[in-house]
């Protein structure tokens, strides 16, 4: 069986540096808020090419944190996409404020900027577009947007570590952004973990504070905060795992380029496609067919496995159900989507076998 993902992968390749790092960190008795997050937050910032990086807990927690620190909340509305995991619209719900859905496009999956445009009323504090399966949103047009409206723009970078819009890495193309760590992530750590991006100064001071009980100082509690702090052992992983992140984002795109070129015949599937001006980094290679249960049955059959991002919208989950109007639109790509193997330590053969067994699944067609 080819596995969607094998974690365990990166473990085997970095096994003495993670060993290293762990040794460092149980040898130095400081296990919240050290050396070790000062670290990673600063490598990070660099990487973005932002002044700023706050660690939190999780990518949510960027999220809910970023709307918190700029004063969003009851009465206030966010648009985000149709099409995206839960967390996006939970962050937005969790600080009071109000998710106003927003369509994608049916290529990249990410929010169409005419779309946002018509959503916009007195009550928009900001947009939140999704860098969805690893490539950039269009951020110029919804800056554009923005500035006329006094919004924010926050970015939902969960799945995008290292993408570049414009020559530009995603995390310094708004207001703020906001990243996951979680395992399965482009940059994954060995559990839950987040940060947030950000050239805002006086935000990064606020978030600093928000996520530690709103205390500066300890026992001085200056405002409302919550406990929502990147863990030190974890970012000394992610220190190990940020060296390698620009190599396994080569070999994603490699994977990718193979998938695009082979498979640009094969009927009825539909392919992802790239924007010029986005440098995709492939989180997920995302896949349509009309007949998508079919399909992944017959991988399944052939020792490939897969999955389906995102089977049910938002609108249309038990959390938002009546109180969000459905996406006919969003409902229709749902039922066709299947993303298959990318990981960067799939190996050629393993990329080969996936495209016989595509293929195979067309002849019978």
């Amino acid at each position: 069986m080819i596995p969607f993902l094998d974690i365990r992968a990166s473990v085997s390749e970095l096994q003495s540096d993670l060993d290293e790092a762990y040794r460092r960190v149980m040898a130095s008795g400081w296990f919240i808020n050290g050396s070790e997050v000062v670290a990673f937050e600063r490598e990070f910032a660099d990487y973005c090419g932002v002044r700023n990086c706050v660690g939190v807990g999780n990518g949510m927690d960027a999220l809910y944190l970023i709307l918190r620190a700029y004063g969003i909340g009851p009465g206030d509305e966010v648009i985000v996409p149709a099409h995206t995991f839960i967390a996006t619209w939970l962050a937005v719900t969790n600080c009071g404020a109000t998710p106003v859905s927003v369509g994608v496009f049916g290529d990249t999956y990410n929010i169409d900027p005419v779309q946002v445009a018509a959503a916009i009323t007195s009550r928009t504090k900001a947009i939140m577009p999704v860098h969805l399966y690893g490539q950039p949103a269009d951020m110029d047009s919804l800056n554009a947007l923005a500035e006329v409206h006094n919004l924010k723009v926050i970015e939902d970078a969960a799945q995008a570590h290292g993408a570049r819009y414009k020559g530009r890495r995603v995390g310094a193309l708004g207001s703020a952004a906001g990243f996951s760590f979680y395992p399965g992530k482009n940059l994954g750590a060995y559990g839950d973990a987040g940060a947030i991006t950000t050239n805002d100064d006086e935000l990064a001071e606020k978030l600093q504070m928000l996520r530690n009980y709103g205390s500066k100082k300890k026992y001085h509690h200056e405002i409302s905060g919550v406990n929502s702090r990147l863990d030190e052992l974890q970012a000394a992983f992610l220190r190990v795992k940020l060296k390698r992140l620009d190599d396994w984002n080569a070999r994603r795109q490699e994977i990718a380029a193979r998938y695009l070129t082979v498979l640009e015949s094969l009927p009825d599937l539909e392919l992802p496609k790239v924007r010029a001006w986005a440098d995709a980094v492939w989180h997920l290679f995302v896949v349509q067919h009309p007949q998508r249960d079919a399909l992944q049955a017959h991988l399944e059959l052939q020792g490939v496995q897969t999955a389906i991002h995102y089977p049910i919208p938002p609108a249309d989950s038990g959390a938002y159900r009546g109180r969000v109007r459905s996406d006919s639109a969003c409902q229709a790509i749902t039922e066709r989507l299947l993303s298959l193997p990318i990981g960067p330590h799939l190996l050629d053969a393993d990329v080969d076998h996936v495209v016989h067994a595509l293929q195979d699944f067309g002849r019978r067609q």
